[in-house]
Order: C-alpha cells, then structure tokens, then sequence
C-alpha cells in the first residue's frame, strides 16, 4: 500500500485472492479513504467495506484518469523486484517478509539526508 507523497507499506501474501488482501487493507487503512486500484478482480468488493474506490483499468490500456493512478506503487515493487535480482539474485519464501520490510524502510527514507545504516542505528540506540 502507497500513500500519495507519503510512506509505503507493504505485506508478503500467500496469494492475491480478495480473502487475504481486504482484511490486510482493514487492518491498515482508516476506512473512508480514497483506494485506487487497478482492475483486478481482488479489489471489486473494496467499496463494500468502505473504502472509496477509484479504478484504473489496465486491461483496456487505461493507465491515468486524472489523480486516478497506479504508478506509486507499481514504482515501488519495480524497484524492489530490480534491487532483488541485482542484489540478492534470489529470495527464500521463507525470509521474504525480510527482503520487502528492507526495501520499504529503505523507500520510506530515501529523501533523508541521513545515510539509511545511520538511520538504523539511531533507532537501536533509542
């Protein structure tokens, strides 16, 4: 999840299926807040749950309608996929939770002027 000219966070999932994401969604973002999604069938039920909902629909070509836009977090798991494979190469199911609170923390501080490993150790010391 993006937030516009904000912070990312973000869940390793078993699965896409609505069953998942929606309580994740719950969990995370107050209710009554605009979500824009793209048109994948996981996200027709957010408006049941009160969400707002804007729909960018890529099957049709559909990329940017006005504020309506994808790309903040398609932004962010490109980059992640891209630092895996020119990192890590691979990644174990098992530590990839690890891999993406990594690469969150590292998108969510990337404007400071602190380096990130400095960032880091201020808050062990804390």
């Amino acid at each position: 999840m993006a937030e516009r000219k904000g912070g990312i966070k973000a869940q390793a999932v078993r699965n896409m299926k609505s069953s998942i994401v929606i309580p994740i969604m719950r969990r995370n973002v107050q209710v009554g807040t605009h979500i824009m999604t793209d048109d994948f069938s996981t996200y027709s039920r957010v408006k049941e749950h009160g969400f707002k909902h804007g729909v960018i629909n890529h099957s049709a070509k559909e990329y940017v309608r006005g504020d309506i836009h994808t790309n903040t977090i398609e932004g962010f798991w490109s980059q992640m996929k891209r630092s895996i494979d020119g990192t890590y190469h691979s990644v174990s199911p098992k530590y990839l939770q690890t891999y993406v609170d990594e690469f969150a923390y590292r998108y969510n501080h990337r404007a400071s002027s602190v380096p990130v490993f400095h960032l880091l150790l201020e808050r062990l010391v804390v």
